[in-house]
């Protein structure tokens, strides 16, 4: 690859719902979604979760294909599947073993995180958002059962209990649940490196993120006992009566905070330093350090 001219970047069937900018990245490169240039672009994206045949294009000499995808595995099993992932140079997902890692949070959730307390003045313990039908995770039985036991405001389209007044987006979800001791952070499928905004909003907006997802949940946490692992309990009833417990003993609730006065655990550190430049810009100098294509 040569530095003469930005890199182009093509998506070849997908228009993100940002246009990502070189500025601060050392590699010039040009995103663009004008499929009349795929034959010119150093890379074309493909969006694995949209893909359809009709995606394919054909590989100019030279060219690298990146695999693109935020959603888990399990949803898309494509992306587990090694003979359709064959021909790819380079993924762009969450796992830890993507080209280019891109997870769900970035170099300013370390900030976010560090947002003060507010008191808990909802009348109820836990808050949930879910609004979509997937669920290979168990999720909508695990908050039945949950919800049954323990007083709970439900925002989403599932099982909801509870209606928005005005909907201003991530914000106002973030004000919402900030209001609450405890927030149900359940992925809509589990997999491994599948950690997504559920569990970081909660600890952003200082409620205690109940977590059904990830098995390896704890290498994403920013410090000690911050969340709660469903997958510690036996059943949804087990968990709900350590909730009702652990929320009226003020100290033992507080010991889940304590870590946002203490510094970031040494892993969560050095993931904020993997993901300190903008995947694209991260992708663009794969691009450039890599042995031209064939």
């Amino acid at each position: 690859m040569t530095s003469e001219r930005p890199l182009i970047l093509a998506f070849s069937h997908f228009e993100p719902f940002t246009t990502p900018s070189c500025d601060g990245c050392e590699i010039p490169f040009e995103v663009t979604t004008d499929r009349r240039r795929l034959g010119e672009a150093d890379a074309v994206l493909f969006h694995v979760p949209t893909w359809s045949d009709a995606c394919d294009v054909p590989k100019r000499r030279g060219q690298r294909f990146v695999a693109l995808a935020l959603e888990s595995e399990t949803n898309y099993p494509r992306l587990a599947d090694p003979r359709f992932m064959a021909r790819f140079d380079f993924t762009m997902t969450y796992r830890q073993d993507a080209s280019v890692w891109w997870p769900y949070f970035g170099p300013e959730t370390a900030e976010a995180l560090r947002r003060p307390l507010r008191p808990k003045s909802a009348d109820a313990l836990l808050a949930w958002f879910a609004s979509g039908p997937v669920d290979r995770s168990g999720r909508t039985r695990w908050a039945f059962e949950i919800m049954k036991r323990v007083r709970t405001h439900s925002y989403g389209r599932i099982l909801r209990n509870r209606s928005l007044p005005a909907d201003a987006g991530r914000e106002t979800k973030l004000a919402v649940i900030a209001d609450y001791k405890f927030t149900l952070a359940f992925e809509n499928s589990i997999g491994p490196d599948y950690v997504t905004e559920k569990f970081f909003d909660a600890l952003i907006a200082g409620s205690v993120p109940v977590y059904l997802g990830a098995p390896n949940v704890a290498e994403f946490a920013p410090g000690r006992s911050c969340y709660i692992d469903a997958n510690d309990f036996a059943g949804p009833g087990e968990l709900a009566a350590f909730l009702l417990q652990l929320a009226s003993n003020d100290r033992a609730y507080g010991e889940y905070h304590a870590w946002r006065s203490e510094p970031f655990a040494q892993s969560f550190i050095d993931k904020l330093q993997r993901v300190s430049a903008d995947p694209f810009c991260r992708l663009a100098r794969l691009l450039h350090a890599a042995v031209p294509a064939k």
